[in-house]
């Protein structure tokens, strides 16, 4: 009998996780049917980034967040930058269309995610074989810890693909107190990445995928049409997941790292920061920065929350125009 048993749950188990990953890959489809690629792709080491280039001037580099894609940007923000900028919105390693970072184990039990040294050298490569010189690179989230990472690896490095100016927008540039709860803790883990996933990807709602977007905006509201454009919906297909919280849950220690080559940056920066940001909490981040950065210039905008360059977007693009004449490009 025991066996027997064994048997029914070993055979219920199986018919789960192939309707798990029928189901997954069904929304995988649908989800790139509905949001397929928008730009193009150029080859680099271990794969392909997707990006958007358009206008003429100087060079603007536009990062993404965490489960975000390059659409963010393309909703409104780069189409007010393009008559005086040549602007590049790039997908990070992972996310959108662009491949994992080489070097990077990518199984469903692994637990590495791309560092943002690791998206900088991807990310420069392609911004090399673009024709990409003197940047202005902005970031916003996540995206801004990538964007800090671009400049410090400009340190120790001589190279056209260098920034000339840094822009974050609610980004991430400090390390912050404690750890970031049990959604990234376990979708970061083996554990979360080979069983967890899988059912996130294949069972959550439409309507909890909007919500969370919604939710990054308060105390604002997504601007009309902001949530169908971006497609959120991409961020659940399970390499996207994975490769989203695996970043996410490893970025603490290379933050610290990184906040000992921050003195030593002479490029202009120029941040943006809701006062009302409980995403990257502005006292955690921008407050800390400008105590050890000697070039940054804090722009707190009050009551406004996680997605700044949404919520006030002529001050976000104000930021970038700041950013360019400071470092002599206008």
């Amino acid at each position: 009998m025991a066996l027997k048993a064994l048997t029914y749950t070993a055979i219920a188990l199986g018919l789960g996780a192939l309707l798990t990953a029928c189901t997954a890959n069904t929304r995988t489809e649908r989800a790139e049917a509905a949001f397929p690629p928008v730009g193009e792709f150029v080859n680099v080491a271990g794969g392909r980034v997707h990006y958007v280039q358009a206008g003429n001037g100087p060079d603007v580099i536009l990062l993404h967040g965490a489960g975000g894609n390059l659409r963010d940007y393309t909703f409104s923000l780069m189409d007010q930058l393009t008559d005086r900028y040549r602007v590049t919105a790039f997908d990070r390693p992972g996310l959108g269309y662009t491949d994992r970072a080489p070097g990077i184990a990518t199984g469903p039990f692994a637990t590495q995610g791309e560092s943002p040294d690791d998206q900088v050298a991807m990310l420069r490569e392609a911004a090399t074989a673009l024709g990409i010189k003197d940047p202005v690179v902005v970031g916003h989230s996540f995206g801004g810890i990538v964007a800090m990472a671009w400049g410090t690896t400009g340190l120790r490095m001589d190279d056209p693909t260098n920034a000339s100016a840094l822009v974050t927008f609610g980004g991430v540039s400090m390390p912050w107190p404690g750890d970031l709860g049990a959604y990234y803790s376990v979708n970061g883990s083996a554990l979360g990445g080979g069983l967890v996933i899988p059912l996130i990807s294949a069972f959550t709602p439409q309507r909890t995928v909007d919500n969370v977007v919604a939710e990054t905006f308060a105390p604002q509201s997504p601007p009309p049409g902001y949530i169908d454009h971006l497609g959120g919906e991409l961020a659940l297909r399970e390499r996207t997941f994975r490769a989203n919280a695996r970043q996410v849950n490893t970025l603490r220690p290379f933050v610290v790292e990184m906040t000992a080559l921050y003195p030593q940056l002479t490029i202009p920066i120029e941040v943006v920061h809701g006062t009302a940001d409980n995403t990257v909490p502005i006292h955690v981040h921008a407050e800390e920065l400008i105590k050890i950065a000697p070039t940054v210039n804090l722009t707190r905008l009050e009551g406004i929350g996680h997605q700044p360059h949404h919520s006030d977007e002529p001050e976000a693009i104000a930021a970038i125009d700041r950013a360019a004449a400071r470092a002599g490009l206008r």
